[in-house]
């Protein structure tokens, strides 16, 4: 059988529907254009052109694998976030939408050409720290992960974008090996699962998702407990933090941070208006009149 671009596409979103995946629009473009060599455009402006054998048996593939619900991002390899891609193993978690939110809230008040040092506790994929570094060239990064294989993709991540020279990677348990260095931003998403909730997610996360950057706890809160106190300690006078939290754990994050002694502790909200990230900073120096 052969088949052309639009039949390629109609029998993809077919067998993903039939399967039960949610957006099965959407991932069968992505896994047609992938497994074609071809674009969105392509599909539109020269819907009958023939796929080769090779890339017909390349997206009988990749919908198999989408069937059993491998994650596209792992499929495919690479996830877009913010304006950036990024290489995407089963080593981190996949970037979401949702977690744009903490660099939506960072760029509003980081200076374009301001040399703050940022760092961001978990750094996965390096999502978060290189979309801040992409949009602000005057800034420098660390990113901390307790994974080496995370650590790796974010490596690489880094240099594909060209922000390797502006960007260090540490191996640490939160901020265990920092000393005394401090910072002007620190981020983070950390993991904020409750334990029983886990197994009731998706396959996608649930069967995929590194279960290390998954699972908070009983309550979801336990990296918060160790982090709050922690951040305000490695922020510098005035400087700003930003974490992504459950939609649920609005009041939770900000007493802990509260608690730590944090200021203008707030909560934004995402796309979806769920609460999505706890932002405030540290009390600024005093100043002598």
């Amino acid at each position: 059988m052969t088949l052309t671009l639009v039949q390629a596409w109609k029998t993809a979103k077919a067998r993903l529907d039939a399967t039960g995946i949610a957006g099965p629009v959407i991932d069968a473009r992505l896994l047609v254009e992938a497994a074609a060599d071809a674009t969105r455009s392509d599909i539109i402006t020269d819907p009958q052109r023939l796929l080769s054998a090779e890339q017909e048996a390349r997206l009988e593939d990749f919908l198999t694998r989408r069937e059993r619900r491998e994650p596209v991002s792992h499929i495919l390899g690479r996830k877009g976030f913010w304006k950036i891609m990024l290489r995407v193993t089963p080593d981190v978690l996949t970037p979401r939408p949702d977690t744009e939110t903490v660099v939506e809230y960072v760029l509003r008040d980081f200076p374009e050409h301001a040399a703050w040092k940022v760092l961001d506790l978990g750094v996965g994929s390096g999502a978060i720290l290189l979309a801040i570094l992409a949009e602000r060239p005057g800034a420098t990064g660390l990113g901390i992960d307790i994974s080496e294989e995370a650590l790796a993709v974010a490596r690489d991540n880094a240099a594909s974008l060209g922000l390797a020279g502006r960007l260090a990677l540490m191996r640490s348990d939160w901020t265990a090996l920092l000393g005394e260095a401090t910072f002007d931003l620190v981020v983070s998403n950390p993991p904020y699962i409750a334990t029983e909730v886990i197994e009731t997610l998706e396959p996608e996360v649930r069967d995929h998702e590194p279960r290390l950057a998954l699972e908070g706890g009983v309550d979801g809160l336990d990296h918060y407990r160790i982090l709050a106190p922690e951040i305000l300690r490695v922020l510098k006078p005035g400087g700003q933090f930003a974490v992504e939290i459950g939609y649920d754990q609005k009041d939770a994050v900000e007493a802990l941070f509260r608690d730590a002694g944090a200021q203008g502790v707030h909560t934004m909200r995402d796309l979806s208006d769920h609460d999505r990230v706890v932002a405030g900073m540290k009390k600024p120096l005093e100043t002598s009149a």
